[in-house]
């Protein structure tokens, strides 16, 4: 998929915290050929201080372990991970929209909700004709 171009629009991950999850973004950028950089949105070292979430066991045998456990001073014997998923759904809500929110275009985002609304009533309108029996 390289598009030999860089896109300036930001990239955001929300995934896990674990080895494999933190690779992604290196992944991505690697790819593609065509981002700049991968920002994460979720699930974040601090996040999971933060939040007091419960860790898993890690995925046993993944070489990206024993660096991840150093840079963030876990036990390389014993690989752990933190699911995005463990976030109450209210607060994973919350935190998505905050990060997208200032790239969101306010008159893009209100045509779209007009159109859809026109949308809506006209598929109503529609239905509208249709009888009991199926038959318009």
């Amino acid at each position: 998929m390289n598009s030999n171009r860089t896109l300036v629009a930001p990239r955001r991950i929300v995934g896990d915290f674990d080895c494999s999850g933190e690779d992604i973004e290196r992944d991505w950028v690697e790819r593609t050929g065509c981002w700049s950089s991968v920002t994460r949105v979720l699930l974040t070292y601090e996040q999971v201080r933060a939040y007091g979430l419960p860790a898993t066991e890690g995925k046993s045998g993944d070489p990206r372990w024993p660096a991840f456990a150093r840079r963030y001073g876990f036990d390389i014997e014993r690989p752990v991970q933190w699911e995005v998923e463990a976030l109450e759904p209210a607060e994973l809500q919350r935190l998505v929209l905050a990060a997208v929110d200032p790239y969101i275009d306010r008159t893009v985002l209100a045509q779209q909700i007009a159109r859809e609304e026109e949308q809506r009533r006209a598929l109503a309108d529609f239905l509208g004709g249709w009888g009991a029996d199926g038959r318009r």
